[in-house]
C-alpha cells in the first residue's frame, strides 16, 4: 500500500466524529465522504480540504479508488457495503457489532478471502489506556496465579422514553441490544486478557419497556485455563465517575498475590494479598477523544499494520470467535443451561 493512504468514509452519525478527528490528527488522506445526511458530509469534508462527498457509497468508490474505507454505519448495511468495496479489491475498517449475524460476519470474512483483501474491525476497548496497562499488569505476573475477574457496568444512560436518541437513537429498535452492542466489548476484551472462552451461562432481561431489546444482563464465563469471568451490567443504573461515559463502568481482577481495580475515572489500584492498603497503579494518559482517546490510538494501529506490516488486531476472521461467544450468550438464556462453546 501507498505511503500516504487514500481513505473514504461512509457514515456521519454519532460516533463518526470520533473517527473524523482521529483521522485529521494522523494526517490521512480522506478523499471522499458519504452520507445519507450530506449537509453532515459536507461539514465534515471541510477539515479534509473540501473533499468530495456522496450520498451514493458505490459512486464514491467508482470515483476516488480509495485504498480503505472506514465503515462507521450499523450493523445492518455492514454486508452490502463490505461486498461494494471489495469487490473493488479495497481494504476495510468495519465498526462493531460487525455485520448483524454470525452468518453474515461468516459471509464477510468469505467476501475478504475472495477479493483478497484485509477487513479490520474497529474493536477500540484494548486501545483504551487502563485495559492497555491492566494488560501489562497481568503480563507481569504481579497477580500471580489468575482466579477471576468481574466487570460492573452502570452506565445510567439507559431510563425513560428518550433513552439513547441524543446520540445513538436506533439502539431503541434493536431487538438484541446489550450482548451485542455493547458486551461484544468486553467478550474481546476478556479474551485479550485471559485466552479463549469455553463456556458461558447467562440471564438477560429488559428494564426499560420502551427500548426492543436485553438492557440487563449478568454472564459468567469460563475461560479454558479455568480463569472465571462475570459481566453484569445494566445501562439504567451509574456508577462513581466524574464522566460516567469514560470506562462505563468498574472491574476487578483477582490473583493468588494481590487485585487490581478499575474505577469509573481510570483510576487503577493494586491491593497485595493480605494487606488492607491499596495502592494507586501510576500511569499516563490524556483525557481526549474516545475513551482514553481509544479511537486515534485503533486508527494509528490499522495505519501502521498497512504501512509498517505491524501485526493487525482483530482482523473480521479473528472477530468471528467474538460473535459465536455472542451467539452462545443468546443461547444460554433461552435455553436457561451453560453452552459449551
Amino acid at each position: 500500500m501507498k505511503k500516504k493512504i487514500k481513505i473514504a468514509i461512509v457514515g456521519t452519525g454519532y460516533f463518526s466524529k470520533f473517527h473524523f478527528d482521529a483521522w485529521k490528527r494522523l494526517g490521512v488522506d480522506v478523499t471522499g465522504i458519504c452520507s445519507l445526511n450530506i449537509d453532515e458530509a459536507k461539514k465534515q469534508s471541510y477539515r479534509f480540504k473540501n473533499c468530495k462527498t456522496y450520498k451514493k457509497f458505490s459512486k464514491m468508490i467508482n470515483d476516488i479508488e480509495p485504498d480503505l474505507v472506514d465503515i462507521i454505519v450499523p450493523p445492518s448495511k455492514h454486508l452490502e457495503l463490505i461486498r461494494i468495496a471489495a469487490e473493488k479489491k479495497i481494504n476495510i475498517i468495519c465498526q462493531k457489532p460487525f455485520t448483524n449475524s454470525l452468518t453474515q460476519a461468516k459471509k464477510a470474512v468469505e467476501i475478504a478471502k475472495k477479493n483478497k483483501i484485509i477487513i479490520a474491525v474497529h474493536e477500540n476497548f484494548r486501545f483504551q489506556p487502563w485495559f492497555k496497562k491492566i494488560f501489562k499488569i497481568l503480563k507481569s505476573n504481579l497477580l500471580g496465579e489468575l482466579f477471576q475477574v468481574s466487570f460492573r457496568m452502570r452506565p445510567g444512560d439507559g431510563q425513560g422514553p428518550n433513552a439513547y436518541l441524543d446520540r445513538q437513537p436506533y439502539f431503541q429498535n434493536m431487538k438484541k441490544f446489550l450482548i451485542h452492542e455493547t458486551a461484544i466489548h468486553f467478550i474481546d476484551l476478556y479474551r485479550y486478557f485471559f485466552g479463549e472462552i469455553e463456556s458461558v451461562y447467562a440471564s438477560l432481561s429488559q428494564l426499560n419497556e420502551v427500548i426492543a431489546g436485553e438492557d440487563c444482563v449478568t454472564v459468567i464465563f469460563k475461560f479454558k485455563n479455568g480463569i472465571k469471568g462475570i459481566f453484569d451490567a445494566n445501562r439504567l443504573s451509574d456508577h462513581i465517575a466524574e464522566d460516567r461515559r469514560l470506562t462505563i463502568g468498574e472491574m476487578i481482577v483477582e490473583g493468588s498475590d494481590g487485585t487490581i481495580r478499575l474505577n469509573g475515572d481510570g483510576k487503577i489500584f493494586y491491593r497485595k494479598f493480605g494487606s488492607n492498603n491499596e495502592k494507586l497503579v501510576k500511569y499516563k494518559w490524556i483525557n481526549r477523544g474516545f475513551a482514553g482517546d481509544s479511537v486515534y490510538f485503533y486508527q494509528k494501529h490499522v495505519l501502521n499494520h498497512f504501512q509498517k506490516g505491524q501485526e493487525l488486531s482483530n482482523s473480521a476472521e479473528n472477530y468471528l470467535m467474538n460473535i459465536l461467544v455472542e451467539n452462545c450468550i443468546y443461547k444460554s438464556d433461552k435455553l436457561k443451561k451453560m453452552i459449551y462453546i
